[in-house]
């Protein structure tokens, strides 16, 4: 498609001239990665789909704001990021309030995946979900964007706004978390 072969430097600039097509190009060209990183941080589900329609519209709104200086894809998935981080407050907001005591280990928050084609792949999904889900939001990110998204860590520092040596501690810490709940799978 000659689209393709636009340099998002030149959408860009059509885009803040009212260019709606130059734009559309650029959603096109970046849902993938910003639905890959919401999907990582929240799963899949309506929340989901919100929080990557709202990282559009704030792109959108702050076209004449984005300097240029990162790349686009960095720009969109660090807004991906911080818009997920916001749902998963506003998530532990509303159950601190509705939901009493152990019930909330217990809740599925991120439901609303069809069936899947093998229940073995499902299974083992749903296992890495539910682990991932236990981090704490900031590894969570990390883990997200270097082990998910297969972000290099300079690119994780850089889309956080953290120092590599942050990022490298966050993903030890998380993987030693996760290690005890996902060794089942490693010896199946």
């Amino acid at each position: 498609m000659m689209n393709d072969r636009i340099p998002d430097g030149e959408l860009l600039q059509r885009a803040r001239s009212g260019d709606q097509a130059a734009f559309r190009t650029l959603v096109e060209r970046y849902e993938q990665v910003v639905a890959a990183t919401v999907i990582g941080m929240l799963g899949s589900g309506p929340e989901a789909e919100d929080v990557g329609q709202e990282t559009f519209i704030r792109f959108y709104a702050s076209l004449n704001r984005f300097r240029e200086e990162a790349s686009l894809k960095t720009y969109l998935t660090r807004i991906a990021i911080n818009l997920s981080l916001n749902s998963i407050k506003r998530q532990k907001r509303f159950l601190s309030r509705h939901v009493e005591g152990d019930l909330v280990e217990t809740i599925e928050l991120n439901s609303g995946s069809g069936p899947a084609d093998r229940a073995e792949s499902r299974e083992v999904r749903e296992v890495v979900r539910h682990a991932i889900d236990r981090l704490a939001p900031k590894q969570r990110a990390v883990v997200t964007l270097r082990l998910i998204d297969g972000y290099s860590t300079r690119e994780t520092a850089e889309i956080l706004g953290l120092p590599e040596g942050t990022v490298l501690s966050r993903l030890s810490r998380a993987l030693k978390k996760l290690q005890p709940q996902l060794q089942p799978l490693m010896e199946a």
